[in-house]
This record gives C-alpha cells, sequence and structure tokens, in this order.
C-alpha cells in the first residue's frame, strides 16, 4: 500500500496524536517558526498543523483526505507530489519538508523539487540514532500503522543527499533534546554536527548554489 492511502485512511488519527502530544507538537512548530520565512511552501503538508506563523502561503500533500483538514484559509492547497511539483521555478522564499522526507520514495528528488521553487529548503527531521528516532523504528517494527512505511535518516545523511545537488548547509535548528517518556514545550537551539544528531526534531536549513 502507498503512503498516500495509508494517510488517506488515518488522517483522523494522525491528527490526534498532534492534541494528544502538544508539548512535542508546539516544540516542533516554534523550530520550523525560527526561519523567518515569509512566502513558504510546504511539501507534505498533511493537516496544515504547521501552517501557522511559518510564511506557509502552499501546501502540497498526495492525500486528499488529508487536505480537507486543512483549516487554514490562508493557504493554498495542492494534491501532488514533493518528486514532481506542479508550480513555477522561483516562487517561494522557503520550501519546508518537516517529516516528510522519511515518507517519499525519492528524497534527493523531492530536494531538488523543493530547491527549483525556492531559495531556501527546511528539512525537519527525526534523527534516526536519536532517542526518538529509535522510539519511532521500534514501533515500525511493531506495525505502527505509520511508521511501518517510514525510512528515518541522520542529519548528516540529509546534508550528503543535498550536496548531491548543490545545495549548501545552513542553520541547524533542534528541539526536543529530553527522551521519550517526558514532554514539554522547549524552545528551540541552534546546532552544530554531531550534536544535532542527538535530538529528537532537527530542521536543516539548506540554500541553493548550483543546482546539477
Amino acid at each position: 500500500m502507498s503512503t498516500s492511502k495509508i494517510f488517506d485512511s488515518k488522517a483522523s488519527e494522525y491528527d490526534e496524536w498532534y492534541e494528544k502530544h502538544r508539548g512535542l507538537y508546539f516544540s516542533e512548530l516554534a523550530a520550523a517558526r525560527s526561519f523567518n520565512c515569509q512566502k513558504a511552501l510546504e511539501i507534505g503538508v498533511g493537516t496544515g498543523r504547521f501552517t501557522s506563523g511559518t510564511g506557509v502561503i502552499v501546501g502540497v500533500d498526495p492525500s486528499l483526505e488529508m487536505l480537507k483538514k486543512v483549516s487554514a484559509d490562508d493557504v493554498d492547497l495542492v494534491q501532488g507530489v514533493g518528486e514532481s511539483l506542479p508550480l513555477r521555478s522561483n516562487l517561494f522564499d522557503c520550501s519546508f519538508l518537516i517529516v516528510t522526507l522519511c515518507f517519499v520514495d525519492n528524497p534527493v528528488s523531492v530536494l531538488k523539487e523543493a530547491a527549483r521553487v525556492s531559495e531556501r529548503v527546511i528539512a525537519c527531521i527525526v534523527p534516526r540514532n536519536s532517542s526518538w528516532g529509535r522510539l519511532y523504528s521500534e514501533l515500525a517494527e511493531k506495525g505502527n500503522p505509520f511508521y511501518t512505511y517510514a525510512h528515518f535518516y541522520t542529519v548528516s545523511e540529509i546534508v550528503e543527499m543535498a550536496s548531491e545537488i548543490g545545495l549548501r548547509l545552513g542553520k541547524l535548528i533542534g528541539t526536543l533534546s529530553y527522551p521519550p517518556g517526558e514532554e514539554r514545550v522547549e524552545k528551540p537551539v541552534e546546532l552544530e554536527l554531531p550534536e544535532a544528531e542527538q535530538y529528537g526534531f532537527v530542521c536543516v536549513e539548506l540554500k541553493r548554489g548550483t543546482i546539477q
């Protein structure tokens, strides 16, 4: 089954997670907001949880059921996939990929498309070797309907993929420095490698050079 069909069938459960774990959600949202984007695209917008205060004006997602749950009236919604965005080049200052790359078939193609339409790409991930990444990997092994289809990456792997298409690393912003079992709102901090690999949610800013 494709990931879009999984999200179509589990759209309500996806949204409920954010309501249940508000400390995690607000910590992650603060990290995304810290990039001060003014005219942004979110690829894999889902139910629109990260459109508030991040500058997102357009959201793309393959799941129609997820898009139906977006309540933000100021965000234009497009059904589509990150590997082939139905958008003109150079439309945005930022493209957000918030826990999206782990669910796509070709992350390098998605990064390349994101860079085609924006000056900066903000890829927010759960680093595989962090305590949170290990937790979600364990849940995947137990048959979790979402994580079973996820492929988690390290921050270094994202930076390496991006370098293949001429993107250079900007800032690393992280949150969730505490382990699973705790839950509180935490301010985001700027990080360096390899420290960033231990945080539960890290946003990797990638800037355009020459796209190959």
